[in-house]
């Protein structure tokens, strides 16, 4: 790992949290990881012993990388992908899912992700992940199940006893022992050679009841040691602004492209305003909290063509991509003509995210401009938005 990334690592606890919030964590028995989606790569910022014990893997080489090397070639894509959406909508999940351990045997867990909100501004400052490992023991089990030279206290052989889709060969002390074969300890010393990855396998209300205290055990310890810093974060959003809406990393990207734009939102009411470029302030004249969190239309006047209006309405409507020529107006009133084009943009499952305008001046200064023409410009601003919204999509996972 590079010393600048370590730093930001480093450094991703460090501020948000005050002294000794990582010798508190290790104290908790469980399996469950930190990551940070401001860092390039979303990776993961801390591990808890558990976890390690669980996966088999040393701290040094887990902090730092994403969580997807966890996956393997029986890791259902579908469930990957919903992990990656909840984590572009910055919201929680639970799902079940096939992990695979450093040796590259395949386990059953239930994955219970949530995100970590300042409550200062509502901006997701980490995202927790717990793997509770999903056990399932059958309905009938005769006389009772223990280890005794591998055959149960029923004289059955146990190899074949026991867990129904994710594990089959263990055997406990005491039926109490086959409760107790969910914690890290048992599981990380398990035979795993014998798992259905075909799937799927549901978890136990037990184990999806056992995911959320263990999330709410560790927001806890890091309520306690944010609180402590004067920088307090929860498990939900207290202040949620248009500007914590959009990621950090993304807004990061955005901030490379030197083109007049704004990104909006499909899923927020009225398609507000969720980033807008700093040339679109400069062409315009509004300052960015003016912009932030309303619909583009007031850039529109008195004199603006109702009939283009309806055109870019239908093409929103229709998730299809449009290229007008209007009139609009900058914050001191005086009318502009804009080359305006819209484009809608997908996440990695396909589905439209947000919608891009990129705005560029009409006038006889451009016009004489030598270089690419508005086409040219406008497709190149679409293709930098997607790659960096793609980017994040993929990138972001903490599976």
């Amino acid at each position: 790992m590079e010393k600048s990334q370590l730093g930001l690592i480093e450094q991703s606890f460090n501020v948000k949290y005050s002294d000794g919030v990582r010798e508190a964590l290790d104290e908790l028995p469980d399996s469950f990881t930190i990551t940070d989606p401001s860092i390039y790569g979303h990776p993961i910022v801390y591990a808890s012993w558990g976890f390690l014990e669980v996966f088999g893997y040393s701290k040094n080489e887990v902090i730092g990388r994403n969580g997807r090397v966890f996956q393997g070639p029986k890791t259902n894509r579908r469930s990957v992908m919903a992990i990656r959406e909840a984590i572009r909508e910055e919201r929680g999940i639970q799902i079940s899912l096939l992990n695979y351990r450093k040796d590259g045997t395949p386990f059953w867990m239930l994955f219970h992700m949530c995100p970590v909100y300042s409550e200062k501004d509502g901006r997701v400052v980490h995202f927790l992940g717990v793997q509770v490992p999903i056990l399932r023991r059958r309905k009938s089990l005769g006389g009772g199940i223990g280890r005794n030279g591998g055959v149960c206290h029923d004289g059955g052989n146990c190899r074949e006893a026991v867990y129904r889709c994710c594990r089959r060969e263990v055997c406990s002390n005491s039926i109490m022992g086959v409760d107790r074969a969910v914690s890290v300890d048992s599981v990380a010393g398990l035979d795993h050679t014998d798992v259905d990855v075909e799937g799927p396998c549901e978890a136990s209300d037990q184990e999806k009841t056992k995911a959320i205290v263990i999330v709410n055990n560790i927001m806890s310890v890091l309520a306690n040691y944010s609180e402590l810093r004067g920088r307090l974060v929860n498990d939900k959003r207290c202040c949620q602004s248009v500007t914590s809406l959009l990621s950090s990393s993304l807004t990061i990207s955005f901030g490379r492209i030197k083109q007049s734009f704004v990104l909006t939102d499909v899923q927020l009411p009225d398609m507000p305003i969720v980033y807008a470029s700093d040339a679109f302030l400069k062409l315009t004249g509004f300052l960015r909290h003016e912009v932030l969190g309303r619909n583009c239309r007031f850039l529109s006047g008195e004199d603006t063509d109702r009939g283009t209006q309806l055109q870019i309405k239908q093409c929103i409507q229709n998730e299809q991509p449009c290229t007008v020529h209007i009139l609009n107006y900058r914050k001191d009133g005086t009318p502009f003509w804009n080359f305006l084009h819209i484009s809608p943009i997908r996440s990695a499952s396909g589905k439209v995210a947000y919608f891009v305008g990129i705005q560029i001046e009409d006038t006889s200064e451009a016009r004489g401009k030598q270089g690419l023409n508005p086409e040219m410009r406008h497709r190149s601003v679409v293709a930098a938005v997607k790659v960096a919204v793609r980017g994040w999509s993929m990138g972001a996972s903490t599976s």
